[in-house]
């Protein structure tokens, strides 16, 4: 998706991110493969396309079972949808379940999750884009696009699909000139790097693809007892939500329950509702047969005796919301009769309908790498710490009123990147996962002592070889550190690191040498009134960011230092207070966060180019007069270093202020 090359590639990827690349609006060009471009090129040579990334060769089916020359791989053939049929449609009468039938390739997780969202048309055409058709324009291309590890990636493909004795061999539809899950499908395979890469997997894994959600799943047997809120934040938010009853054998699956249920069967939950039931609350929950066929029959089902009990307005109300193959139940039958729910949390860039309420998001990437960054988990005391670090700080606890508990919600999902792709060179999942500890006002990478003497206040469930590890968390205010790792040390991996909160909050990657010793700075130039003076302001500061080895200043000035307390100064006595100061600290703290980010060639200093992008990453949208009198008045050799960006930033607050 970006050039490869080290260091090079990463800070390139860092500025087409920091430019939107990769958002919903801005998909990532697959391999800088343009549909629109390759489209017309084809139109006007009248040539088909030939997709030079995805051959029609026996390479892109797979390397195992489905290596070239195995058994299962004999006698393929790669054909368009104009050879296998006289009238080829994208799509009939709209995408549906039927149009999804399992070939011999074992990615029914995939097909579940494509089943799924067919029931969303707006999260489907997310994914597979209007306008494609085999008769206006056709030029034996098509595209689709995904969610992948923090961007949204833009898939071409041809429309050569591999067929065995005159049958396609993967997924295709019922009816028979019907092909647009085959060419997604064909799709899903060239991003994973062939077809056999696509065998065994969770829906949930789909789920993320195609949405650039975050999953979670519970056992219902071992529910938490706030269940009922979280099901009801989720429907809130727009989430996916998926839940199945376990099989025990072979036998079971698609076996009919006495109540109707069926094993081994995805459904939908589409809603809860609480009623009057007999004087009692009684809590109630929506699900969804997607097959639209067989029905719960116990209590709360379509013709049950409770509904005669409640009130008849309401009694209507909630059946005329209904579909076909929807159903009520009680949500303690729910919890008995259910054994899995699987939440698919929706990102704000997936939603659209602005009544729904959003996750705070936050998202890093990082990587684990022998000798430097990949110290394992904390049975590995001697490398545990050097794995990366991230510092997340919860600013506001959840408003339920239910809950007594002063507690922040949140949800950190750890997923490693690429696993699909070496599966050919004999690699696959590493066991992942990742703990945090509360460690209050510190902003230094934490070394091997402070892990030896404390312990985890919070962790994921597991660790275990999936691509990727979430869960969900509450903890009361404050300021926590999240160090993800492989399970054995030396293991090495990309990963991406997403932080999802129901209130305000921040984070921050950890670097390897912060200032920490403040308070005793702060003590050997308090005066006895504890305040703190413009010159003594200068002293803290160059002594701090002298410590920081990679960033140019030549220290900050007595006029920055004035202006500075004259920002934070509420009393007027041209000295700052301890809270005065360590608000200001806080600003501090978070632009230098801000300058590390888009300080992309990691020169110390600042081009004009990345200043701009770091001063809207600050909070502060100016037009182009403004940012050109900024860039003249604080870069020197048309270059910004550290003070000088403080300052600049400094002066913005108190301007926006006033």
């Amino acid at each position: 998706m970006y050039p490869v090359g080290g260091i090079s590639a990463s800070i390139y990827a860092n500025r087409l991110r920091a430019e939107g690349m990769g958002s919903k609006d801005q998909a990532v060009l697959f391999a800088s493969q343009d549909y629109e471009a390759l489209k017309q090129e084809c139109l006007e040579s009248g040539c088909l396309f030939e997709d030079p990334y995805f051959p029609a060769e026996p390479p892109s089916l797979g390397f195992k079972e489905l290596a070239p020359y195995s058994a299962k791989t004999r006698d393929v053939e790669w054909m368009r949808p104009t050879e296998l049929t006289e009238d080829p449609q994208f799509i009939v009468g709209g995408a549906t379940r039927t149009d999804i039938c399992q070939g011999a390739l074992g990615d029914c997780w995939l097909l579940a999750a494509i089943g799924s969202l067919t029931l969303n048309e707006r999260l489907l055409h997310r994914v597979v884009p209007h306008g494609q058709s085999f008769q206006d324009e056709y030029a034996g291309i098509f595209h689709f696009q995904f969610w992948q590890f923090g961007e949204w990636v833009d898939v071409v493909i041809d429309d050569r699909l591999p067929v065995k004795d005159g049958e396609l061999m993967f997924v295709h539809s019922a009816e028979g000139n019907e092909f647009w899950s085959a060419l997604l499908e064909k799709a899903y395979a060239k991003l994973n790097g062939s077809y056999e890469a696509l065998s065994g997997g969770s829906t949930t894994e789909g789920f993320e693809d195609f949405t650039g959600g975050v999953s979670e799943m519970y056992e219902l047997r071992r529910a938490p007892r706030d269940l009922y809120r979280i099901i009801g934040k989720a429907l809130e938010r727009g989430s996916l939500l998926g839940c199945s009853i376990d099989i025990t054998s072979a036998f079971d699956m698609e076996a009919v329950t006495f109540k109707k249920l069926v094993k081994g069967h995805a459904y939908s939950v589409t809603g809860l509702k609480e009623v009057d039931f007999r004087g009692n609350i009684e809590r109630l929950i929506r699900i969804r047969n997607p097959w639209g066929q067989v029905e719960w029959t116990g209590a709360w089902s379509d013709n049950s005796p409770e509904w005669d009990e409640i009130d008849p307005s309401e009694r209507e109300d909630l059946h005329l919301k209904m579909e076909d193959g929807e159903f009520w139940m009680s949500f303690s039958d729910f919890t008995r009769q259910f054994s899995r729910l699987e939440i698919c949390n929706l990102t704000p860039d997936a939603l659209s309908d602005d009544g729904l309420s959003h996750w705070n998001t936050m998202k890093f990437y990082g990587t684990w790498r022998r000798g430097s960054t990949a110290g394992g988990c904390r049975n590995h005391p001697n490398t545990f710490w050097i794995n990366p670090q991230y510092k997340i700080t919860l600013l506001e606890e959840d408003d339920d009123p239910e809950d007594d508990e002063v507690a922040c919600s949140f949800l950190v999902a750890l997923m490693q990147k690429d696993r699909r792709r070496y599966r050919r060179h004999g690699q696959d999942m590493h066991t992942i996962g990742f703990a945090l500890y509360e460690v209050g006002c510190q902003n230094v990478h934490l070394k091997k002592n402070f892990f030896l003497r404390h312990s985890s206040c919070a962790r994921s469930e597991t660790f275990i070889n999936l691509r990727e590890v979430s869960t969900r968390l509450r903890l009361p205010p404050g300021e926590y550190l999240i160090v993800p790792s492989t399970f054995e040390p030396g293991k090495e991996a990309d990963f991406v690191l997403r932080v999802f909160t129901e209130k305000q909050s921040e984070t921050e990657y950890v670097s390897s040498c912060i200032c920490s010793k403040l308070n005793v700075l702060l003590s050997s130039v308090l005066l006895q009134d504890m305040e703190i003076s413009i010159r003594e302001l200068r002293t803290i500061l160059n002594r701090v960011i002298a410590r920081h080895q990679d960033l140019k200043t030549d220290g900050f000035s007595m006029e920055s230092c004035r202006t500075m307390v004259n920002l934070m100064d509420k009393d007027g006595s041209a000295r700052l207070g301890l809270v005065e100061f360590q608000i200001l600290w806080n600003k501090i703290r978070k632009w230098l966060v801000i300058f590390r980010q888009f300080d992309l060639d990691k020169s110390g200093a600042m081009s004009s180019y990345e200043m701009r992008l770091a001063v809207e990453a600050a909070g502060f949208k100016l037009n182009n007069q403004l940012h050109q009198i900024l860039v003249a008045r604080y870069a020197e050799n048309e270059m910004i270093d550290f003070d000088n960006f403080i300052c600049c930033l400094v002066k913005l607050e108190a301007m926006f202020s006033k």
